[in-house]
Formats: structure tokens, sequence, C-alpha cells
């Protein structure tokens, strides 16, 4: 009987001591956040998709912080999302309060690309991503080319931003599929590339996300001004398959080109990725994964995506992590020839 009290009071201790150590350790976590400015870095030009999102994450993300810090957003342009990478990696503070929001393309870009950076996503602690992306492919209504079908005979002249979905996409595609897609680089972001195609500068662009470019240009695609030819993802989106918008995967010819477009498309799954770098202290790392996973679920923040047309679909922290994990294991044969496809 003794023994018995004795483990029944140890237990009760231990499960005190648990209590209020996880107590303790909320209450530092909001002592430290309580008054603190946290910065979301976005990786391309305000009034895009990527800065859309990263605004709307960061007018509701606070109150799922411990100590409700205020968010601000800074964009970081620059080698298709890398300039915003190397300085979340590098140089901003590690201590929980600067967040990146990237385009996926640098998620692969040490992989696959050619541009020399300084942070590896291998190691990189993810948040989550906002959704599941579907990119596309365009042309104006007035271009020659007016289908993929077209393109893979009649060139058709893109804008886009050098190292980034802009011009990787195009030039895979044309790799595997033999399309003859003229991507041209030197715009910033997809603002900048959108005001090239509405000053006739280029006929289209491609490997821009369907769910952000419905809602910064509706109507291009409401008035006809725009079509869809291309979607660039797995089983594509449900809006776009009602129109009969074909997916590339349908024009692979071989298995090894299929393993190409798996392997380059993959990105979509962490189409709109939150990053941390790896330094960050583990308690916050979580606070911040549960905060955003919050965030996703937040009426108010649903609410506003739904006013604005924004996909919703998140990604959770780990499936995230997974997907970049499964990524950085593929075959080095199929690796190299994606590389090999990107010129790299």
């Amino acid at each position: 009987m003794f023994c018995r009290k004795v483990r029944g009071a140890a237990i009760t201790l231990a499960s005190l001591a648990c209590a209020y150590g996880g107590a303790a350790a909320a209450q530092d976590l909001a002592s430290f956040y309580k008054g603190r400015q946290m910065t979301i870095v976005v990786g391309s030009s305000a009034g895009g998709g990527y800065d859309t999102y990263a605004r709307l994450v960061g007018r509701h993300m606070g109150k799922h912080v411990p100590g409700n810090p205020i968010f601000i957003v800074q964009n970081m342009p620059g080698a298709g999302g890398n300039v915003a990478a190397n300085y979340i990696y590098n140089v901003a503070p590690k201590d929980g309060t600067a967040i990146g929001a990237y385009q996926s393309g640098v998620i692969l870009e040490p992989l696959l690309g050619k541009t020399p950076v300084k942070h590896d996503p291998s190691k990189a602690i993810y948040l989550g991503s906002a959704n599941d992306d579907v990119y596309i492919c365009i042309a104006r209504s007035d271009a020659t080319a007016k289908s993929f079908k077209d393109v893979l005979t009649t060139e058709l002249i893109l804008a886009a931003s050098q190292s980034s979905s802009t011009s990787d996409y195009p030039e895979v595609i044309n790799a595997v599929l033999k399309s003859k897609f003229k991507p041209i680089t030197g715009y910033a972001g997809s603002r900048e590339i959108s005001l090239a195609i509405e000053r006739g500068e280029a006929q289209g662009a491609c490997g821009l996300a369907w769910p952000s470019i419905n809602v910064t240009q509706p109507g291009w695609f409401d008035s006809g001004r725009m079509h869809v030819i291309l979607q660039t993802h797995a089983t594509g989106h449900p809006e776009l398959n009602a129109k009969g918008v074909p997916l590339a995967h349908s024009f692979a010819k071989t298995d090894e080109d299929r393993a190409m477009l798996d392997l380059f498309f993959s990105q979509s799954r962490f189409g709109r990725p939150f990053v941390i770098a790896p330094d960050v202290p583990k308690d916050r790392a979580d606070a911040l994964r549960k905060a955003f996973a919050a965030t996703m679920k937040d009426p108010d923040a649903r609410g506003e995506a739904a006013k604005f047309r924004l996909d919703m679909e998140p990604v959770s922290a780990q499936d995230v992590q997974d997907a970049v994990r499964r990524v950085y294991a593929s075959p080095p044969a199929v690796i190299a020839k994606v590389k090999a496809a990107l010129g790299n």
C-alpha cells in the first residue's frame, strides 16, 4: 500500500512538473514575442501573388503567436527569390522574428539551378505552404499560338524573371516536350511580367500560379484577352480541368520524360512556402509552425482569402518538410537530366 502511495505521489508530482514546465515555456514564448516586430521577407516585388499571400498571413498570424507580436512585410526581390532566401538563412535574426515567403523555385535552385546561392533548402525549417499551387502557361488571345499544341510548332514570346519559375518552367517544357516557348528575362516579378504582357512586349508567360494570377489579373481571363494553354501540375486545378486546359504530362512520350516533369513540377506541392532559418530555437520554431497552421484555419483569414478569390488549401509543415526531403533524395540521373534541360 505504501509503495502504491509513493508511486501515486511521484506520478502526481511528475504531472505537475510537466504542466508547470509547459506553462512556463508558453509564458517564456509570450514574454519573448510580446511587443516584438516580426518580419515576413517576400522574395518578389510588391503587388504579385506571393506578396498578396504574405500580407494576408501577416495580417492574421500575430494573434496566433504567443505574445501577439506585430507583423510587417518586406519585399526583397532578386535572383528568383534567392536574394531573400540568402538573407533569411545568413543575415536575418535567428531568434524567430524573421520569416521568408519564397517562390517555390527557390527550394530547387541549389539542386537544379545555376544561380550561386548561400542557403540550403534541405536544412531550412518550413512552417508550411499557403497552398498547393497549380502553375500555368498563358497566351494573349491575339498571339499566333493559341494553344499548347500550336506552341509545338510556333514560337511564343514570354516575359520572365531570371532564375525563377517564369524562366525555368518554359526551359524544362521546351527541353522535354520540344515546344517553342521563347522566354525573355529581365523582369523583376509577376507585376512587371503582367505589365509587359499588357504593353505587348510579350505574348504570354509560363510558370505563373493560377490561384494568384486569376486574382491579380481577373479581367484577363473573364474578358477572353488571355487564355490558359497549359497546366504544369500532376492533377490540375478543378476550374481549369473543367475548361479542358491540358496537363503538361499528357504530352510526355516516354517514362523518362514523365520522371523529369514529376521532379521539376514537384515544387507545386510547396507552392507558397513560409520558411525560417535552421538556427531558430526549437520552441520558437514549433510555436511559429502552430501559429501558421492556425492562421490557415482562421475564419477571418479564410474569409478575407475568399473575398479576394485566393486559394487557401494549405500544406502542413511536416508535409512540406517531407516533400523537400524527397526532392533532395531524387535519383542522380533524373536530377542530371533536369539540370541539362535547364541548361545547367
